[in-house]
């Protein structure tokens, strides 16, 4: 919220939100701040969702270690889950994860997109999910100077209605953010209403009318709560977001803070509970 400071009697002026302000507030606020715990068990009619920026698995020591994340992804548990960075940016885009390990210990398989022959995603993202059958993915190349992207797939839910996921990875240039946000709805609005997941790092720590986030506010609403998850060691920026276009469809949302994670990359893991009963024909 913009904050009225005086420059002299009886003159207000309003001051636009900082980095500099946002990360005092955030540090201010872990003492309090929900959410800091592991995933546990999830219960019958509830899916957990994670959206995980890996870092190219380069971890906040500097090692790449592509194990260490499959070790967090288990921690998680996830039944879906959005990763970003995990191809390599340049040349074949190389995937870095090992795919079969990360089935055979999670049950994670990915959403197969029509990339490189090396990659494992689409512009580093990779959309993996336990059950259902996915039906469609459509990959979408976003504006901006750096080669960002959204997949966006509909997998339908063994005796549930179908839900729409949408992994994004937007860019560092608040004109692009904003541009890519107006392509994800234009998307949106092209295709059938459905119940649909927008997850990823986003890359935008503002709040109000200068964030491209309040452009996603026709269709998902008012935005959850602000949820710190970088840097990894002291998360003081909710960079990475998880929202619905149902009032009541997520439940639960938290970041994902133990000691492995804060190690593996430079963001925390974001997961989310999905209430089930919300996803209806």
């Amino acid at each position: 919220m913009p904050r009225e400071t005086t420059d002299a009697p009886g003159v207000m002026k309003k001051t636009k939100p900082s980095l500099a302000r946002t990360m005092v507030t955030s540090l201010r606020n872990r003492k309090w701040r929900p959410g800091e715990r592991q995933v546990s068990d999830t219960p019958d009619g509830v899916m957990t969702v994670a959206s995980y920026n890996v870092h190219k698995c380069v971890g906040t020591d500097g090692r790449f270690d592509p194990e260490r994340i499959i070790d967090v992804i288990h921690e998680i548990r996830p039944d879906v889950i959005a990763l970003q960075e995990a191809d390599q940016r340049f040349g074949e885009r190389s995937g870095l994860l090992d795919l079969n390990r990360l089935r055979l210990e999670t049950g994670l398989l990915p959403v197969p997109v029509v990339a490189g022959p090396k990659s494992h995603g689409w512009r580093g993202n990779v959309l993996l999910f336990r059950e259902g059958i996915v039906r469609d993915v459509h990959q979408v190349a976003l504006p901006g100077l750096e080669p960002r992207g959204a997949l966006v797939a509909e997998i339908d839910l063994e005796g549930k209605a179908g839900l729409r996921v949408i992994a994004a990875h937007l860019g560092l240039l608040r004109w692009a953010r904003r541009q890519q946000a107006d392509v994800i709805l234009d998307l949106l609005q092209s295709r059938d209403e459905r119940p649909t997941l927008l997850m990823g790092d986003f890359n935008e720590w503002r709040l109000g009318p200068g964030s491209a986030l309040t452009r996603l506010e026709p269709v998902f609403g008012p935005l959850p709560p602000a949820i710190p998850s970088f840097p990894a060691r002291l998360p003081v920026l909710s960079l990475d977001r998880i929202m619905a276009n149902r009032a009541g469809l997520i439940a639960d949302l938290t970041v994902h803070d133990t000691p492995l994670a804060r190690l593996a990359s430079d963001h925390l893991p974001l997961t989310a509970r999905l209430d089930l009963s919300k996803v209806e024909d």
